[in-house]
């Protein structure tokens, strides 16, 4: 219910076109009635409480359309080149960031982009032992620039791993050199 709400602060800040209703602590405070009444029925205990679906009074307080587009809009995970789904990170007055090993990025060009085109997803690139090696929304300049340094090190420590001289037209994967060769 947190992320989706983080998800629904964004869109309004990045959609504004959109009549996304109000959904900060204070808003929803104020509306419970018209939000969070509906999915009290039958709840008599605090331990009720902890049955309700926040996350579904919130999807239906949002409304028809912007319940379904919201989807489409504001990605809860983005599909990497290799296949595997990496949840994307909302936060109000941040960039969305996706948290990736850098060998799954390997052949794309540019970061993502979602909010129908007008956001640009933060890329934080991992090592093979998921630790921080690069954060960027320009993955065009990263594999031009700052990757050699990054390619170098690593090349070092994680030898089994590929570290190609053209990142931006390799093959993206989660294999090995060994599995990849194959």
């Amino acid at each position: 219910a947190k992320q989706l709400q983080a998800r629904i602060l964004c869109a309004a800040q990045w959609l504004p076109e959109q009549e996304w209703p109000a959904v900060d602590e204070q808003s929803l405070l104020t509306n419970l009635d018209a939000w969070l009444t509906p999915y009290l029925n039958g709840v008599k205990s605090v331990k009720g409480l902890h049955s309700v679906n926040l996350e579904q009074a919130l999807m239906a307080y949002l409304g028809w359309p912007l319940n379904q587009e919201i989807d489409q809009w504001l990605p809860t995970h983005y599909v990497m080149p290799t296949g595997s789904n990496k949840s994307i990170r909302y936060q109000e007055n941040a960039e969305p960031v996706i948290s990736v090993r850098m060998q799954e990025v390997f052949g794309e060009q540019d970061s993502p982009l979602i909010a129908q085109g007008r956001k640009k997803v933060v890329l934080e690139l991992l090592s093979p032992a998921q630790r921080p090696l690069q954060i960027t929304q320009d993955l065009a300049g990263f594999w031009a620039g700052a990757y050699k340094e990054v390619q170098k090190e690593m090349k070092g420590r994680y030898p089994k791993h590929p570290w190609p001289d053209d990142p931006a037209n390799h093959v993206a994967t989660t294999k090995t050199k060994r599995q990849f060769n194959r």
